[in-house]
């Protein structure tokens, strides 16, 4: 019997081998037929796995998904499984003469690409190892950005595919706010609790990653459009009632993560969606449900700021932690981006490199550790200060692009397709604060959850030029009813 679990033990790493070469076999017939299906596991382990332990104080040192694998292939398998994916949709796709659907954002890909393996040439010849330079503290996860992109394009290519995405993603987001809102209600929220573990602030939180509030804000927008757009469709009942559900447990998941970040970046995202409604549909909507959203969230956002040390009243404590104090120190978040502004200006064209870190960080108290100076609150300047000028034209040419798209496609759209597109430039318009004062480019989730809404308007406007809906039957003109004519 020992001698027979030696067997066994030692022959495990085989039959693992031997299981990961048959699934990526399967995986690969899959991917050759019915593309789509690697595209949905993907997006599950986006939609439903957190991306951080912050403010946990039960997790002392994990590794998430989302690292796994990084030792050794430079980055994630989760990003090798996207990779694999697309080659398997671009064969697919060959084969069956499908064409790539038109996207203008191409090109900032590929500049990005290239201005990576700038970086990549330059840090080895200055003796900087090559797992540095392509760190996700850099700026290689936009460029993985790219596989997604086109992965989502090449893999829904009818009309039916693409209302059967629509709806993944709104059952995927009523899921994960019923979750939490179930989890706030019984279970005390959002274990991730920074405020209540680390600022002794007493509220309970559904969401502490800003990903989950991307996810409810995507699904919100399609319920939103789908049910109050002026050009109806035939959709079931069964849908109609999901939808209604949708709109107000993801609402109320938002608000109820208690993030400044959500809060603003929900409010851009209600916008986009009036602003796909006539004036006076417009006006209705804003008039009925804009008190509602405003009073949670000043409820919300009352409850939160008057436990919070250095808060004072009104707009202004909303930014209480980036204001200096008349007398003092200086604010840590403000600090930071003096610093990193500062390393920005010494080299304004080319940056101090993916892998360099600012001068000062250490004064930084989310700084001291073994990452410290890799990143800071701020995209943008994070994006300027280690890839110079070069990068931030790449950034302002890539948002460019994708807004000029996004304001002619939401206005060609079909009914059935119009909700799947708003829902992308809703979840853009949302992380727009994050992009802001966040770090959203070093963190993998947060750039591939990017990723997936910049493809969803080319997505909707593909399958629109591609299959066109079908004619509605116009309906006969009844016959004219005999009657006497005197003689």
């Amino acid at each position: 019997m020992n001698d027979l679990l030696t067997y066994v033990y030692y022959s495990l790493p085989w039959l693992f081998v031997a299981a990961l070469s048959v699934a990526a076999v399967v995986g690969f017939g899959v991917g050759m037929v019915w593309p789509r299906f690697l595209v949905y596991p993907y997006l599950c382990v986006f939609f439903w796995v957190n991306s951080t332990s912050y403010g946990n104080l039960a997790v002392f040192a994990s590794r998430s998904i989302y690292s796994r694998g990084s030792g050794m292939l430079f980055f994630g398998v989760v990003l090798w499984y996207v990779l694999g994916a697309w080659a398997c949709a671009r064969v697919s796709a060959s084969f069956q003469r499908y064409p790539s659907p038109a996207c203008n954002l191409r090109p900032w890909f590929i500049g990005w690409l290239v201005l990576l393996a700038g970086h990549v040439a330059v840090a080895m010849a200055s003796d900087v190892t090559l797992a540095e330079a392509l760190a996700p503290s850099g700026f290689s996860n936009i460029v993985w950005m790219a596989p997604l992109i086109s992965l989502v394009l090449l893999s829904f290519r009818t009309r039916e595919q693409v209302i059967e995405l629509t709806h993944f993603i709104m059952l995927a987001g009523l899921g994960r706010a019923l979750f939490g809102l179930v989890r706030w209600a019984a279970f005390g929220g959002d274990p991730n609790n920074v405020y209540a573990n680390m600022n002794a602030i007493k509220i309970r939180l559904t969401f502490f990653d800003i990903n989950d509030s991307l996810l409810c804000t995507v699904a919100f927008a399609i319920a939103a459009v789908h049910l109050f757009q002026v050009h109806k469709f035939d959709r079931p009942k069964f849908w109609r009632a999901v939808e209604w559900m949708t709109l107000v447990c993801t609402a109320l998941c938002v608000v109820l993560s208690y993030r400044r970040s959500a809060w603003i970046g929900f409010l851009l995202a209600f916008v986009v969606v009036m602003f796909r409604f006539p004036v006076k549909r417009r006006l209705h909507l804003t008039v009925a449900g804009l008190p509602l959203v405003g009073a949670a969230l000043a409820y919300a956002a009352v409850r939160r700021l008057t436990q919070t040390k250095g808060a004072g009243g009104g707009l202004s404590g909303l930014v209480y932690d980036m204001q200096s104090k008349r007398f003092g120190p200086e604010s840590h978040r403000v600090l930071e981006l003096k610093l990193a502004l500062a390393d920005f200006l010494s080299r304004p064209l080319t940056g101090i490199g993916s892998w360099g870190r600012y001068n000062g960080y250490q004064y930084i108290p989310w700084q001291n550790n073994p990452d410290g100076g890799l990143f800071l609150h701020s995209g943008v300047l994070h994006i300027a200060l280690k890839s110079g000028l070069l990068g931030l034209a790449l950034l302002v040419g890539t948002i460019a692009a994708f807004v000029l798209f996004a304001r002619r496609a939401l206005r060609e759209l079909p009914p059935e397709l119009l909700g799947l597109g708003t829902a992308g430039v809703a979840g853009i318009a949302f992380m727009i604060p994050d992009l802001l004062v966040g770090t959203p480019f070093p963190q993998v989730r947060t750039t591939q959850m990017l990723a997936f809404c910049l493809a969803l308007p080319y997505l909707a406007m593909a399958v629109a030029k591609l299959a066109p809906a079908p004619a509605r039957a116009v309906p006969k003109p009844a016959a004219p009813r005999p009657h006497l004519v005197p003689a």
